[in-house]
């Protein structure tokens, strides 16, 4: 146990965390090692791999992501803008590097490799993005004459060119909607939104005449016609499960969906584990997103309340993508679950992600120690 009268960082740290939102990440952490037993051996069997091979690289990469999360969560909010600024610069470089030297994966240039490990350095701009944009929103507000604004439409078009490049437009929508939430919460005026919103439609329409695969995907949720069977496969999962599922390892759809333990592990927690379990995670989810944004309200500092909106909204959005589309919803995307499926670069900077939100949402040492002696009936000098 941390003594409450011990003054160093791990107490510290212990006593100003918010311990829900800790909680629940660990929850889901501990779904997605769960969930990886039922998913992902049928995969590794069918490319010649050990049953097990995903689960121990999932299990591998979570020691990383959580060393990555209870550190990023020790930050000051200083050192979290910090911080977010060299990681958003060495991502862009990545970014622009793996359009040039990166690794091909179905025509898309996402990945690069650094000493033997693929990274997708897009995974880590996100919560990058988001502080450095709350940054600079927040500064146009206490600073007029600081055009924060305008850098942060000039950053976001920066990203969307990269992301667009590779290509990625599901990435580039998550990323779309959590900047334009931001900027709607720091007060954006009428004629921006109405000028950002057709842009976006603009924008929409033109991916979908000049990027097939984006027209493809589209045209498949629509008509039902081409190449349906993942989706198909999955969705018929969620229905084979019901509410109570097939049992631990009893599920048998699982094992012809290609990628049911990255884009459709939902579809594989349905089956196995029924729609009961599905409703814990969707709440999970739920729960971090909610209870951020109310967080966020309390916030007086803009920066911090923009960061923490922006943050949630992005690991929410996320979320529903995934689930969304497992659920045939939407067309199709490889979006990964938050925290649940499997991959190492998704796994860290989604760690990286919330060890920003419990860095923001920390209570103030001095606050907590002066409520504390104020309810011990303690007088309290006037600071």
């Amino acid at each position: 146990m941390v003594s409450r009268v011990d003054r160093g960082p791990v107490a510290n740290w212990w006593w100003t965390i918010d311990r829900y939102f800790l909680a629940a990440c660990l929850a889901l952490m501990g779904l997605g090692i769960l969930l990886s037993y039922a998913a992902s051996p049928a995969v590794a069997e069918r490319i010649g791999l050990d049953s097990f091979h995903f689960v121990e690289r999932q299990i591998f990469f979570m020691i990383p992501a959580l060393i990555a999360m209870i550190g990023t969560s020790f930050l000051s909010r200083r050192l979290v803008r910090r911080f977010a600024l060299i990681l958003l610069g060495v991502s862009l470089l990545l970014m622009v590097a793996a359009l040039f030297f990166g690794i091909e994966v179905k025509g898309a240039r996402r990945w690069v490799s650094l000493a033997g490990v693929s990274i997708q350095p897009s995974e880590f701009m996100k919560p990058a993005f988001v502080v450095i944009c709350a940054w600079l929103f927040s500064e146009q507000e206490r600073n007029g004459d600081m055009p924060g604004n305008l850098l942060g439409m000039l950053l976001f078009v920066l990203v969307a060119a990269l992301l667009m490049a590779q290509p990625d437009f599901g990435q580039t929508t998550l990323t779309a909607v959590s900047w334009g939430a931001m900027f709607f919460l720091a007060g954006m005026p009428w004629i921006w939104i109405i000028l950002l919103g057709g842009l976006a439609g603009v924008g929409g329409l033109s991916a979908y005449l000049f990027f097939p695969h984006v027209a493809g995907r589209i045209d498949r949720f629509m008509t039902g016609e081409g190449d349906t069977f993942q989706v198909d496969s999955g969705r018929e999962a969620i229905i084979s499960g019901g509410w109570f599922g097939q049992g631990p390892g009893e599920g048998t759809i699982k094992r012809i969906i290609p990628d049911s333990h990255t884009d459709f592990i939902f579809s594989v927690a349905a089956e196995e584990y029924g729609i009961i379990l599905c409703i814990l995670i969707m709440l999970l989810f739920a729960f971090i997103v909610i209870r951020g944004l109310v967080v966020a309200m309390k916030e007086r500092d803009a920066f911090t309340r923009l960061a923490i909106s922006g943050i949630v909204i992005l690991f929410g959005f996320q979320s529903i993508i995934n689930m969304a589309v497992n659920l045939h919803l939407m067309p199709a995307k490889g979006m990964t679950l938050p925290f649940i499926s499997y991959g190492g670069s998704s796994l860290v900077a989604i760690a990286v992600t919330m060890g920003f939100l419990l860095a923001l949402t920390r209570q103030n040492p001095e606050r907590r120690m002066s409520a504390s002696l104020k309810g011990a009936g303690e007088r309290i000098p006037a600071l």
